[in-house]
Formats: C-alpha cells, structure tokens, sequence
C-alpha cells in the first residue's frame, strides 16, 4: 500500500454510491450483527445514515431471506436492497451490479461499522476527487505483536485497515471481474497494480465481531444502560441543569471493580497481589488464574468504566487456557480493548482488605506493575478488617478498586 496519490484526476462533479455490505451469518456474534439494537437503531441503519450523508444512493446487500423485509433501513437518499452472496466478495459484486452505470466513486463500507463518522467519509471521497484509485482508512496497532513461530513484529510497520473504501466504479468493477476472494476490496485492486492511498481512520470505527464490541459500540456513543433510543429531554429540563446538555456524550467515565480469593489449601501454591509473588508470608489464593485479587478488581474497573462488561465475561474461569494466567497480563489485554472501545485509562485505586501478608514493602512494586500494565497510575491501600466476617476469620482476600476512563476522541 502507498500513501502516494494516483497521477490522474476525475472531474469536478462526482456522483457517489455506496455499497454496504450487511450479508453475514453472524456466527462468532451468536445472531446476525447487522440488525442487532444499537441505541435504538440497529447496526445497518446506522451504518446507512452514515453512508447515505455523502451519496447519491445506497446499495444494501443482505442476506437472502431477508430482501423482502421493507423495514430495514430507511432514509431519504435512494436505497436498493439486493441479496448477497456465499462470500463477502461475491456480496460485494452483487452490489456493484445494482449501482448505475453513470456513477463516478463507489465507496464500499461494511455493516458492522456502525460508528464510521461523516468526516471519515468525506476523507475518502476527498481522496478519490484528488486522483487515487483506491482509498483506504487505517489505524496503527497499539498492541504488541508476535509471529505465531516466534518473535516479535515491528507494529511501526503494520495498520489496521478499516471502511469505508473508495474506488472510481470502473476500477472496483475490473478488480472484481475476475471473481478472485479477499477480505477487503483494496486487496483486489492492488492485486491490479493500483496502488492504495492510505487515509487516517478512527479507533471509534471499530468493527463489530462479538456482542462486547456492541456494548463498547454502545460505551462509546454514551449510551450504556439504555436498551432503546436515548430519553428525551425537554429544553426545560435541559435549562434546570446546571448549564450543560444532559443529552451530550460523556467524556469520562467511572467504573467499580471487586474480587475475592479464598486461601488455598495447596502449599505449593504461592500468593500473587498486583502482580508480585509473595513466597514466604502464608498460604496463597484459590482460583482458576493465579488469583490476582487486586490485578481482577483494577481489570473488572476498567472494563466496567467502557461499558464492557466484567472480567467473567472476557476472561472465564470455564477456559482451560486461563488456568494458571498471570492477571497482570489480563489486565493488560483488557486495557487495549477499553483503548479500542474509544476510552483511555486515567487512573484506578484499590483498597485490599486483609490481615497478612504486610502490603507496605511491596506496595511501589505493586503499584507499579499494576500501572505499567494499565498503561495509566495505579495506586493500592491495605485495609485490615478488624475480626470482621470471613476476612476477619482469615478465609480469603478481598479488593476494591475504581477506575477512571476518559474518551481518546475528547
């Protein structure tokens, strides 16, 4: 792929139709995606609205068994329902068939990017207006990356490609004559020799694969909780607040975490508190991990903070894979999925309720595993409990921790 425009350029007045392509099974999502409630609307009119603000006209391409429903989408810009194929690319060809033959720019988007902002649209026409062949928005790759035989790869070398992607209709129309399959139709028409122009997606254009991308979709629209469209909210009401618009999307957020760990019977088994292994102060934790109390409540904070459920959810005590995992690295992978949901980690801080062992000489270690992990501060208080309960009794250990989340975009 290249960031280096096409030499030649179109005229001035563009007609522009969109494909979106709606035709999956929804088989990792347990339901089919595209017509799941988001805030109100589903997946596919949202991702229509989006589509549908920088078009002359619509192409959506579903499922077979669903063409005839009329109450898919709606919207005042033309729009064709037609039926997809076995495949993605073949869903695609089938949308391109439907658009008119007087169209300059097609631009392909799908479904399940609800999220896809006017702007980021209008990148990718502007783009094919200024002369490419074919447009494509990209993120670069927070996360560290390894071959699955080892080692690790340059993520300064990798972008995440996402939709909408544009292409003058006759160049897609080529890529796909062939009948070949790919995953992204960039790929078909860099296969011709075209070269790609890369535009600056957005982390909040994520795609949605599985139901927690749906709540993080959710999180990031400010709409968490509400299972229709947002309440609304007279001017009235509005004016009786303290001055701001109660409909306006938050930019921070606050999550509650809790864990507890009964003691191990094993005394094999050593203590693990924010990360550092105590070998020599008593027995350590039951549980399907390492037991982490502190690390599972900072993780279940955060992932609560984005609106993405709890740490059961992400990391089930039920998967074979988990058995022995060091919640440190829990907690790390759960802060880049509150990352790829639109938030930023802020802070978090914990009160540990326990007799033994003493947190003090170890609580800077702590601290700052738990915050190299959470890629924001962490900080940690120990709480005796006094006699009180099962703690008191010296049964378990118990942690607290809230977190504070704040919008990436903001």
């Amino acid at each position: 792929m290249s960031h280096d425009h096409a030499d030649s350029a179109p005229s001035d007045v563009a007609l522009v139709w969109t494909v979106v392509v709606a035709g999956g099974s929804g088989l990792r999502f347990g339901a089919r995606k595209q017509f799941a409630n988001l805030a109100g609307q589903s997946v596919l009119q949202r991702s229509v609205d989006g589509a549908a603000r920088v078009s002359s006209g619509v192409v959506v391409v579903v499922p077979s068994d669903a063409v005839s429903d009329q109450a898919l989408v709606s919207t005042e810009t033309d729009v064709l329902v037609v039926a997809g194929g076995a495949t993605r690319a073949e869903s695609v060809r089938a949308g391109l068939a439907a658009i008119p033959v007087d169209a300059d720019y097609v631009l392909v988007h799908d479904a399940a990017r609800p999220l896809a902002s006017s702007a980021l649209f209008e990148s990718v026409v502007a783009a094919l207006v200024a002369g490419a062949n074919a447009v494509a928005p990209a993120v670069s790759v927070p996360d560290t990356i390894r071959h699955v035989g080892g080692g690790i790869v340059d993520r300064r070398e990798l972008l995440a490609v996402q939709t909408p992607q544009g292409f003058p209709l006759s160049v897609l129309r080529a890529a796909h004559a062939s009948g070949a399959d790919a995953t992204d139709d960039a790929t078909l028409v860099e296969a011709l020799g075209h070269e790609v122009v890369i535009v600056e997606g957005a982390v909040r254009n994520r795609k949605i694969t599985e139901p927690t991308d749906l709540a993080a979709a959710s999180a990031i629209m400010g709409d968490v909780g509400f299972r229709g469209s947002r309440p609304e909210v007279s001017s009235e009401a509005q004016s009786t607040t303290t001055g701001h618009d109660v409909t306006q999307t938050p930019t921070i957020r606050v999550g509650q975490g809790f864990d507890i760990h009964p003691f191990s019977d094993d005394p094999t088994r050593h203590m693990v508190l924010g990360g550092v292994r105590f070998t020599d102060e008593g027995p350590g934790l039951a549980g399907h991990s390492d037991a982490d109390v502190i690390a599972h409540a900072v993780t279940d904070a955060l992932l609560g903070a984005a609106g993405l459920g709890d740490i059961g959810s992400h990391f089930p005590d039920t998967d074979p894979a988990l058995l022995g995992a060091d919640s440190i690295e829990l907690l790390r992978a759960a802060a880049s999925s509150v990352r790829s949901a639109g938030w930023e980690p802020q802070n978090a801080d914990c009160s540990v309720v326990l007799d033994q062992p003493k947190l003090a000489p170890h609580r800077a270690e702590m601290e700052q595993r738990l915050s190299d992990a959470a890629g924001a501060p962490v900080t940690v208080k120990g709480k005796r409990p006094e006699g009180i309960g099962a703690l008191g009794r010296h049964e378990g250990v118990a942690c607290w921790a809230v977190a504070l989340v704040a919008r990436s975009d903001a």
